[in-house]
This record gives C-alpha cells, structure tokens and sequence, in this order.
C-alpha cells in the first residue's frame, strides 16, 4: 500500500515538473517552416501545440485515478 503511495506521487511529481522543462512538440517539417517565419511565431506554434495536448491526458489521468480508487475501495470492502 505505501509503495503504490509513493509511486504514485513519483509519478505525478514528474508530470508536474514536466511543464517546467523546454518541450519541442513539433514534427521536423513544422519546426522548419516555424523557423522560416521567426522566432516568436515558432515558439507559439509549440506552446499550441502542448496546450492541445495536456487536455486528453489530463482526461486519462483523472479517469484513471478514479478508477484507481475506484479499485482500492472494492478490495477494502
């Protein structure tokens, strides 16, 4: 039980800190082309990019810790 704690919080604390680390989203063909443009241009193409895509995974995880739960709750019982 501790250790399903512990990696748990592992797991989230590295999904946390994630944001704070440069991502590059981008297939090689868009970074070409964002660079053609500029610099800023590129960087908010990426940063679109990431926003599109934390909001599935956000879906996922919350659906998986209530399941999660969900499961702890049927073996206490």
């Amino acid at each position: 039980m501790y250790r399903r704690h512990l990696v748990f919080i592992i797991v989230f604390s590295l999904l946390l800190s994630a944001g704070a680390l440069p991502v590059k989203a981008q297939c090689s063909i868009c970074t070409r082309t964002a660079q053609q443009l500029g610099e800023r241009p590129a960087k908010a193409l990426n940063k679109g990019i990431i926003y599109l895509a934390v909001t599935p995974l956000a879906i996922f995880g919350i659906i998986g810790y209530r399941w999660w739960k969900s499961e702890q709750h049927e073996h206490n019982d």
